[in-house]
């Protein structure tokens, strides 16, 4: 992969601010855990001179048509296309996808979320009359992005698609760890013909970009996705400056599988989803909930799925499971594996070390615990690693008891071949998602969570509004 030792400011590639050897990171394949490309750090000032850039970009910009704006997202994902192989690959060499998911979903969702926000944007009715009054709804402002490692091109795309297609402005801070993808797009961006001004990526860690960006007081909008610790920093760093805050956090999602559900193939599908993308994904389904009488029979179902996530190599379009990300992934992981074995929970398989075979690369063996109870640190605390626990309940009180018992809120999960059954389990849950029978996640569905999960929407209309202020424009119409 390229170095990328500028930034993307008012339309051109800047050297950063401070300019030497000392402010540059090497991004790590996490694979051979050897460098595989370079990027400069910034600091305050090249948050400075990119919010600069995008405020006065954005009295042109949020004044341009809906046409205008239609034209722009078409061609950007004209653009994208031709680059599309190269964001796959950049995604699975920094943050370690398997190739195949690379190129079937990571890169793909960018593709997604623009489309959807070219279809939100053609139809999408900014004003309306009530009385004498007009209703205007109207770009935010300027953006901040912070944007995780995990699913990287995915939170960057739902993030700056509706906003462009809104007509705000905004700087980007992509993930230090995964932040080759973050700027191919950017060159896809310029290539498309985003205004200079307009779309603004200044590379560098939460400490002096994320800071600085999230205190900024021409920044009028903060949208943040990573850790709940992170989204706490960045709203007390917000604060001052009452900008909005939107929200994607983290997730300890519930998995139940009721008594009447296809329960072998419920257990399957169930480890698929919480192993996919080796693990970090936040609204993956990490506890599964199974009534306690049949334990011994999910058990058994675990052990036949799991053995068909093996990891290995990435570039491998056989391999279905890659390494973690980082070292330091890899060590949290580790450490609560080996908590969860201190703490009693029968280690059904995988357990500490790297797999047979991979003594190189941060592979973690996809492990499974069983017999686990809510309070076990493995059952409360987000691994974000390939580790499942499996938990009994007595009763369906007691499962959607369990399942809320959590700070979180992301997602859930019911199985049972009765969707009424279902339904009324899933409008127990205290969560922003619910999944039944594993369903995949809908574009057009808002996500985001409850309670330490996060606040506001992404994802279709529901994302595209939380880049809009509402204005009442009193009397502009005459009374009848």
């Amino acid at each position: 992969m390229n170095d990328y030792l500028q930034f993307y400011i008012n339309g051109e590639w800047v050297d950063p601010v401070k300019s030497d050897a000392a402010n540059t990171l090497d991004v790590i394949n996490p694979a051979t855990e050897e460098p595989c490309a370079k990027i400069s750090m910034g600091s305050g000032a090249d948050v400075d001179r990119a919010v600069a850039a995008a405020r006065a970009a954005f009295d042109s910009f949020s004044q341009s048509t809906r046409e205008d704006r239609i034209a722009l997202l078409e061609r950007i994902l004209e653009v994208y296309k031709t680059r599309y192989n190269e964001i796959a690959e950049a995604i699975s060499t920094e943050m370690g996808a398997p190739i195949t998911l690379a190129q079937k979903a990571q890169a793909a969702t960018g593709i997604g979320h623009f489309k959807t926000a070219l279809r939100v944007l053609k139809d999408y009715p900014f004003e309306e009359v009530r009385g004498t009054t007009i209703l205007r709804k109207e770009p935010v402002g300027v953006c901040g992005f912070i944007t995780p490692w995990n699913w990287p091109i995915n939170q960057i795309a739902c993030k700056v698609a509706p906003a462009l297609a809104a007509g705000c402005t905004m700087v980007l801070k992509p993930s230090e760890v995964a932040p080759i993808n973050a700027c191919i797009l950017a060159e896809v961006l310029d290539e498309a013909g985003v205004p200079a001004g307009v779309f603004n990526l200044v590379n560098g860690d939460g400490v002096s970009v994320g800071a600085a960006l999230s205190a900024h007081r021409d920044v009028d909008m903060m949208s943040f996705t990573g850790s709940t610790r992170a989204g706490i920093a960045v709203a007390k760093a917000a604060a001052d400056t009452v900008k909005r805050v939107a929200q994607e956090l983290g997730g300890k999602s519930a998995n139940i599988i009721l008594e009447d559900a296809d329960f072998a193939k419920a257990v399957s599908r169930g480890v698929a989803g919480c192993m996919g993308n080796s693990g970090q994904s936040c609204n993956a389904p990490t506890r599964m909930l199974v009534p306690q009488s049949r334990m011994d029979e999910a058990i058994e179902a675990a052990q036949s799925a799991v053995a068909r996530s093996a990891p290995g190599d990435p570039t491998l379009e056989t391999t279905a499971l890659g390494p973690v990300v980082s070292k330091v992934q890899f060590d949290k992981i580790q450490a609560l594996i080996e908590k969860g074995i201190e703490e009693g929970a029968t280690l059904v398989c995988g357990g500490p070390g790297r797999p047979e075979g991979l003594d190189k690369g941060y592979f973690v063996r996809p492990t499974i615990f069983a017999n686990v109870n809510n309070d076990m640190t493995i059952a409360r605390e987000e691994v974000f690693g390939p580790v499942l626990t499996i938990l009994g309940y007595r009763d369906e009180d007691e499962a959607v008891a369990i399942a809320n018992d959590t700070p979180y809120g992301l997602s859930g999960y019911v199985s049972s071949t009765d969707l009424a059954h279902a339904g009324r389990i899933a409008a127990r849950l205290r969560t922003g998602n619910v999944h039944i029978n594993n369903a995949a996640g809908d574009p057009n569905a808002p996500f985001g969570g409850y309670k330490q999960s996060g606040n506001g929407r992404e994802w279709g209309e529901f994302g595209f509004e939380e880049f809009l202020e509402i204005k009442a424009v009193m009397g502009a119409v005459a009374a009848e």
